[in-house]
This record gives C-alpha cells, structure tokens and sequence, in this order.
C-alpha cells in the first residue's frame, strides 16, 4: 500500500487563524486530522492544535482500527480540551481525523469538519455536519446544497470542549481494497467554498495529492473574498499494491 498525503492552512479574511492540520506516516500506519477552532469561545487555536496533535500522535503510538479505540482518543482529547477551559477561555474546536493501518481506515469527527472518501475518482461518502444547518436539511427545512450558505452554518452542537461526553461520530473500519481511494478532510470555511463536482473535477486532473489540494485552493483564491474563514483541508491519495504493481508491468 502507497500512501501519499499533501495539507495547507489558511488565514483567510479573519485576524488570527485558528484551524490546525497534522500528518503522521510512520511505515504504512498513519493517521490525520483537520481541526477548527471556534471563534468566539477563546483559545480556539489552542483547542484546535492540541486536538489535531493529539489524535495524531496517539494513534501512531498505538495503532488500533478499533471504532471504540477511535472514540477513545476522541473522548481523551475532548477531556484535554476541558481540562484547559477556565472563566475567560472556553476553548472549543470541531475537527475530523483519518487513521490508516494494515490496508484498513476508519475515521471519526465532531462538528463541521468534514471528510470526504472518493473511489475511483468519484465522492462514495462523506461526514455528516453536527450543525443546526445539517438538522435542517434532516428535517426537509432546507436542501443539501443550501448548507453554504445557511444563517446557522457555524451554529455546531458537537465540539472538543463543548461537554463532558463529545459524542464523535466514528466510521466502520474500510478496507482498502484495489481501487484507489482518495480522501479530502477539511474544515467549513474549505468546504463551503469548492463544490462536491469541483472536488471531483480537480481530482481527474491530478496525479498527486498536493497539485490536487493546490487546484481546489486555486478555486477558492480566485473567489477574491474578503472576510472569509480560515481554510484547511489535507488529501490522501492510497493506492493497493496491486494497482501500483500493474502500473509498474
């Protein structure tokens, strides 16, 4: 299995930027995750950086494809973040992580980060948003696409540090069999700017995962924003050893 990974952070429009990304790849065991801050709280850059360092390094140093294992660190990073809130500083952060061992993923979030799986070129899943917008569209108020640019977008009811019991939202172990998968991970302000199809379109004409990541950055820079969120996103590209057998025949 070839794992090849590429991430950015962007300030954006905002004064200060408080999302985080971290990757890890220790001989095929990885592990990634996309964090965001939440304005407003105090400490959001610190919540998102301890989270993001934190899920990552915990699983290269005990790598578990174990859904109660992920929500496990999950739990310990969100108590991490509350051990650290005081009167002036309710820190708080969304995030999503991916973890990768033996031909096998699975990943977890909480909040507004999102991850996106592509087979083969095309989006087969992504996270569902803890997002009063995402219970509007369960609830038929409002469509999927109505999402970027709903008023209560940034209301989110899940975070690291938001309670006791974060309640993450963990994926069933995936094999990664001989297709390629390709994953995006990304926090809101990334996503509410570059369309699914725009994923899938700059996907097609990539070879790598960091031209890949550059051309959905380029969409976004091209948009001239002025008080936009700060962006971050990381791509994964996994191809089997089969597939890069037969490209090498």
């Amino acid at each position: 299995m070839k794992i090849e990974f590429s991430s950015c952070s962007y300030q954006g429009g905002r004064e200060y930027n408080e999302d985080s990304v971290r990757c890890l790849d220790n001989n095929g065991v990885f592990a990634v995750a996309v964090t965001d801050g939440l304005g407003g709280h105090g400490g959001g850059q610190i919540a998102s950086s301890i989270t993001a360092e934190y899920l990552t390094k915990a699983f290269i140093d005990d790598p578990r494809i174990e859904p109660d294992y992920i929500r496990h660190l999950f739990s310990e990073a969100n108590t991490m973040i509350i051990n650290k809130q005081n009167l002036t500083q309710k820190m708080k952060s969304t995030g999503v992580a991916l973890f990768i061992k033996e031909n096998t993923a699975i990943w977890g979030h909480a909040g507004d980060s999102r991850l996106y799986h592509f087979m083969d070129g095309r989006v087969t899943s992504q996270t569902l948003d803890h997002s009063v917008s995402q219970m509007a569209v369960f609830s038929g108020e409002i469509t999927v696409d109505e999402i970027r640019h709903h008023e209560d977008r940034n209301k989110v009811y899940r975070a690291f540090g938001g309670d006791e019991h974060i309640k993450a939202e963990i994926s069933s172990p995936l094999p990664l069999n001989s297709v390629s998968h390709a994953f995006l991970l990304c926090s809101d302000g990334f996503w509410e700017y570059v369309l699914e199809e725009e994923m899938e379109q700059d996907l097609a004409g990539c070879s790598d995962p960091h031209d890949w990541l550059q051309a959905m950055v380029a969409r976004i820079s091209r948009l001239d924003l002025k008080d936009n969120d700060n962006y971050t996103a990381a791509t994964v590209f996994i191809t089997s050893e089969q597939v890069v057998s037969d490209e090498h025949t």
